[in-house]
């Protein structure tokens, strides 16, 4: 029995899975950790506390499984994107890793597009927004210029689990390509990029494959936790990345509905194509390929302010127990997820939500019923995009998060996007991928594809569109898009009222 451990490293916790070379759980542990805000729009964490939650996890493991220090043969990592973590020539962090939702970084964003414009577009397929690693870098080289002067290597979290337990400074490509900073389509960091905002090429880590190994775990860390064989350390992915390796998302006819916090939906590229800012566009962990990604920022997010605000104490499965007596459209009641701004595809966060169509025959299985239309159109911006954009049509969609719990909601989906929807047996999250490319590296699989087909299952019942509701849906839809330029104006000045900056 040979083992592999994927460790991923989450924004409020480390989560380690171990699993055998034949694609089974072997255990699960995590650790808890906190963010820091010391002022307004600031997210920080020290990266110490990564060490920590990975060396109890690392330690509970151990304790679980007897062979855990003669079977374990590889280790990779998922990893929150974009937060920047800073060290010296000691390899030592010298300030707190700003976070991918820090927020500090408008002004240096606004630098950026003036600087670059269309040409980032065209190196990194992205535009500069306040949660991507450059923004994070200029902020830094302007407000703490002497740190700055000391920074020897620029890293990603996930990365610094990787030099602490092999000693060696890597990133690879999908985690890179949510610096800004990475020429997605040759592979290579931008120069242009680099020398546009003085950023000397020397503090970017080398890069390899996520499959790439990077190293071996080292004597003090084998000795720490009783692993007596060589264990193989490879690079891992961004947590988007991995955890579409996780579910599959290895085919261009095959797409991603992931309905967390926020809502994502992702499709495998295999060749790089400019969505002109509309899409994030990343290298993936399956080398030489691509994914790309649009976000509605509040999905689950809205279900549960709605729980919270207007659920009476209510359960989910009880607030949604009605929901299928509703018909298509919800009698004529509409609801935007735009509580907290949009992403994709209008990049708004001036932008609010809004129930539109309120009459005095609407109950609140109504509402309920609105506000997941509301979530799935949205996501459908997405999805829409990708296929006008790539002239193709998917053949199914996978669905994860709290939308896969529950088949009203897969049956919605699968009317609205008109697509076949599956989803997993079991979630693992960015966990999974880690596993899978280690079990890959290490030899147990020719193929990532094989990995696949040992590591992800699906459940044998799917939900297909149902033609009348297509039909209906489709009506919908096409009014539901005329709300967000109908209350654009309106929720741009009732933000600059709250806010004190209405004139």
């Amino acid at each position: 029995m040979s083992y592999v451990l994927g460790i991923d490293l989450g924004t409020s916790s480390l989560k380690g899975i171990l699993m055998s070379q034949e694609g089974s759980v072997v255990t699960t542990k995590s650790a808890n950790y906190d963010i820091d805000n010391p002022k307004q729009g600031f997210s920080e964490q020290k990266p110490v506390i990564w060490v920590e939650a990975l060396e109890k996890v690392l330690t509970e493991i151990s304790q679980e499984v007897s062979d855990f220090g003669t079977a374990l043969s590889g280790i990779s990592f998922s990893g929150q994107m974009h937060s920047l973590v800073v060290l010296d020539e000691n390899n030592t962090p010298i300030y707190p890793a700003i976070l991918w939702n820090d927020v500090r970084t408008s002004k240096q964003c606004q630098e950026i597009m003036s600087k670059m414009g269309d040409r980032l577009l065209e190196i990194t397929g992205n535009i500069a927004l306040e949660g991507f690693t450059l923004p994070k870098i200029l902020w830094l080289q302007e407000n703490e210029p002497k740190v700055w002067a000391r920074v020897k290597k620029i890293m990603l979290p996930k990365d610094y689990l990787g030099l602490y337990l092999t000693g060696n400074i890597h990133t690879e490509f999908s985690d890179a390509a949510g610096t800004l900073l990475l020429d997605i389509e040759k592979h290579e960091w931008s120069k242009e990029i680099a020398d546009t905002f003085n950023i000397s090429m020397e503090v970017l880590p080398e890069l390899v494959e996520s499959v790439g190994q990077i190293g071996t775990v080292t004597t003090g860390i084998k000795d720490k936790f009783g692993i007596q064989n060589e264990v193989k350390v490879f690079a891992g992915g961004a947590d988007n990345a991995a955890a579409a390796l996780g579910v599959g998302l290895i085919d261009e006819e095959i797409g991603l509905i992931s309905m967390g916090t926020s809502g994502v939906v992702s499709s495998f590229e295999s060749k790089f194509t400019n969505y002109d800012g509309k899409l994030h566009f990343f290298n993936h962990t399956v080398p030489q390929a691509y994914y790309s990604m649009g976000v509605t920022l509040a999905a689950g997010n809205s279900l549960n302010w709605y729980k919270e605000t207007f659920g009476q104490g209510k359960g989910f499965s009880e607030l949604l127990s009605d929901v299928n007596t509703v018909p298509v459209g919800s009698s004529g009641l509409l609801f935007t997820p735009y509580i907290v701004g949009e992403r994709t595809p209008h990049f708004d966060s001036k932008i609010r939500g809004s129930f539109i169509g309120i009459s005095a025959t609407h109950e609140q299985r109504h509402f309920s019923r609105a506000v997941l239309e509301g979530i799935q159109f949205s996501l459908r911006d997405s999805k829409d995009i990708m296929e006008s954009a790539k002239g193709k049509t998917f053949k199914y969609l996978i669905s994860v998060g709290g939308g896969a719990q529950n088949p009203d909601i897969m049956q919605m989906q699968a009317d609205i996007f008109n697509t076949e929807m599956i989803r997993l047996t079991v979630e693992q999250g960015p966990g999974l991928g880690a596993c899978m490319i280690a079990a890959f590296g290490c030899g147990f699989y020719p193929t990532l594809e094989e990995v696949t087909k040992a590591f992800v299952h699906y459940q044998l019942e799917t939900f297909k569109p149902i033609a009348k509701n297509v039909a209906e849906y489709e009506k919908i839809y096409q009014i539901w898009k005329q709300v967000y330029s109908a209350t654009k104006n309106l929720s741009h000045q009732l933000v600059d009222f709250n806010d004190g900056n209405l004139k």
